[in-house]
């Protein structure tokens, strides 16, 4: 916000507090703020991310053993329920390697899933931060991923487990997982710094989240292969994001292959798309958020 004083004279036999500088808050106007001083100074305050990661981790127990154990328990209860719901309907025909790959994808696209749903709620719920500190407003959406990221590192344990018994192939193949890991992540920054910063003009956004991911895991290749989806609904997953990037998830674990340059560049250009088109929209409205919470 801006102030504008405006001083008079005070007139001899007048009051002073009638004739006092008043001031006048207006908000900033939308838009962009010079991007190379912004995203020097982004960088400078990286270490404010990295504790507020620690300070949410310490409220979601992640350090206790209870916590840790839900952490990793609700999804696999998920992919369970799941597997027991495919089984039933393709008459038992799932076997141990598609429940790895069952498994992979609700891990991965739960780790999506939370960094959204926390982001949505980070600079709403960050009011007083807000209110009272300078800083880049763009570490609230960000410290949610990585808190979400953080969470999602032990589920990799249990998944190799799942991969291991599953008779699933190990070898350097797998170190295409990392490239992976990091277009989720983008891909995820990029989504929650939108959903961030429209749902402070729509506050309802909240609740059609958890629907609005439900539906988005069913348009997923993750309770099914990709390629076992039917002609007619396959332009309807390929406009999904998450389906070149899970796509090529199941590729590197389940099927032990590379994933293809098309499908890299496929997923590289949505996360990409979503980093610079969320972060810009976030940008250019973060300055009048405060006159709005």
């Amino acid at each position: 916000m801006s102030t504008v004083a405006a001083p008079r004279p005070i007139p001899s036999g007048e009051r002073d507090d009638e004739y006092a500088p008043r001031h006048v808050y207006r908000p900033h106007r939308t838009g962009l703020p010079p991007m190379r001083s912004y995203l020097q100074q982004l960088w400078r305050r990286r270490e404010f991310a990295v504790e507020m990661v620690r300070t949410n981790l310490r409220t979601q127990h992640f350090q206790s053993v209870l916590g840790l154990a839900w952490l990793v328990l609700n999804p696999v209860m998920q992919a369970l329920i799941y597997f027991v719901l495919v089984n039933i309907l393709r008459d038992g025909t799932r076997g141990s390697v598609f429940f790895a790959h069952l498994v992979a994808g609700i891990f991965a696209f739960h780790f999506v899933s939370q960094s959204v749903s926390r982001g949505a709620k980070s600079v709403v719920g960050g009011g007083r931060l807000i209110l009272n500190t300078a800083f880049p407003r763009t570490l609230l959406p960000i410290s949610s991923v990585m808190t979400s990221f953080v969470r999602f590192l032990p589920t990799l344990a249990v998944y190799a487990v799942v991969h291991v018994a599953a008779g699933l192939p190990i070898g350097l193949h797998l170190l295409w997982i990392l490239p992976l890991m990091l277009i989720l992540v983008l891909f995820a920054t990029g989504v929650a710094m939108l959903v961030a910063a429209a749902q402070v003009y729509f506050r309802d956004i909240k609740d059609f989240l958890p629907h609005l991911m439900r539906l988005w895991l069913y348009a997923s290749p993750v309770l099914y292969y990709l390629d076992e989806v039917p002609d007619g609904f396959r332009p309807f997953i390929d406009a999904n994001p998450l389906t070149p990037m899970l796509s090529a998830w199941s590729d590197v674990l389940n099927a032990g292959d590379a994933p293809s340059l098309g499908i890299l560049a496929w997923s590289a250009g949505w996360a990409i798309l979503a980093l610079v088109g969320g972060g810009l929209f976030f940008i250019s409205r973060e300055r009048e958020f405060a006159v709005r919470l």
